[in-house]
């Protein structure tokens, strides 16, 4: 996971968690608990991926089996959580945004029935039996209504904050090209006719320069040569005159 993604989902998991234990499990309902942190894991799950999600559920997991009072095997609710995690990612459309608000209600209403029936599987295989005093008809149709009432209000906070951590970093990785190209040109001299193939044929018109001004020297020089010569056959003739 990127830096940004953890900064943001680690507060997020923690107060999900203090929220939970703190104040949603004292509230004495019928039926299961409102599963604040599972609503937090599937909004970043529908934003992140897959993978994201199910290391974000991982964690968020983990956390929870560890918090006091922690009435369950440790490792359950991770392995819980992971799957639900992973299984939220895998909607997550190609360009990261659900076209509908229907998608993510739909996913709250699967994790919510899928994280009852695999906690309650997983518990069977350890032995906790504390679905069985319950009902796992009471406790699907308690979690999936209390999930529902708290999506509204959690599920599209959460993803409106992954997304501006998503969209800061592109941003970030942008500018970082954009200085790139920005510095682009001032090696334009490499392929620009300003830089050396210019400075080349400056050298080379300089030299055509120096060869077409010899001609002109050694014409100045044939003149003076021409008239020194001239001079000195007017002395003979004026010498052999006299």
């Amino acid at each position: 996971m990127r830096i940004n993604r953890i900064l943001l989902a680690t507060p997020l998991v923690v107060i999900a968690l203090v929220a939970q234990v703190s104040i949603l499990a004292r509230l004495q309902l019928p039926g299961a608990v409102p599963d604040l942190m599972l609503l937090v894991v599937v909004g970043l799950a529908l934003v992140y991926g897959h993978v994201g999600g199910a290391l974000t559920g991982f964690g968020a997991g983990l956390l929870a089996d560890l918090a006091p009072p922690s009435d369950h095997a440790i490792g359950s609710y991770a392995l819980v959580l992971c799957v639900i995690g992973y299984a939220a990612g895998l909607t997550r459309p190609e360009s990261g945004r659900h076209r509908s608000a229907t998608i993510p209600l739909v996913v709250v209403v699967g994790a919510a029935v899928g994280s009852t029936l695999l906690y309650a599987a997983v518990g069977s295989l350890v032995g906790d039996s504390a679905a069985r005093h319950v009902g796992i008809g009471g406790l699907l149709l308690s979690a999936t209504i209390y999930d529902l009432l708290l999506a509204p209000f959690t599920v599209p906070l959460v993803m409106a904050l992954a997304r501006r951590t998503e969209n800061d970093a592109l941003t970030g990785d942008g500018s970082q090209s954009g200085s790139a190209n920005s510095r682009e040109p001032a090696y334009g001299w490499l392929s620009s006719g300003t830089g050396l193939k210019g400075s080349r044929g400056l050298l080379k018109a300089g030299r055509v320069g120096r060869t077409t001004k010899v001609p002109r020297i050694g014409s100045q020089r044939g003149g003076l040569l021409g008239r020194s010569a001239r001079s000195k056959a007017t002395r003979i003739k004026g010498v052999k005159r006299l």
